[in-house]
């Protein structure tokens, strides 16, 4: 058995206030792991060749108003 599933069924048998803890490490973690990814997209210069695209699509039409 591999160690995720190994942890599904671990995860199965937590008491509703057990999940509702690591739900909310998960959420944590998970928005802690964006934050890095964004910031190291932004200093290696991802962020600006995706903005610049952006820019160039809607300066060419290609865009809606929000």
């Amino acid at each position: 058995m591999s160690h995720v599933e190994q942890l599904k069924e671990q995860i199965a048998e937590l008491s509703p206030s057990e999940l509702r803890a690591l739900r909310e490490w998960f959420d944590r973690l998970d928005a802690d792991l964006r934050d890095r990814q964004i910031e190291a997209d932004a200093k290696s210069g991802e962020l600006a060749s995706l903005v610049e695209r952006a820019v160039r699509d809607h300066e060419a039409g290609r865009s809606t108003k929000l």
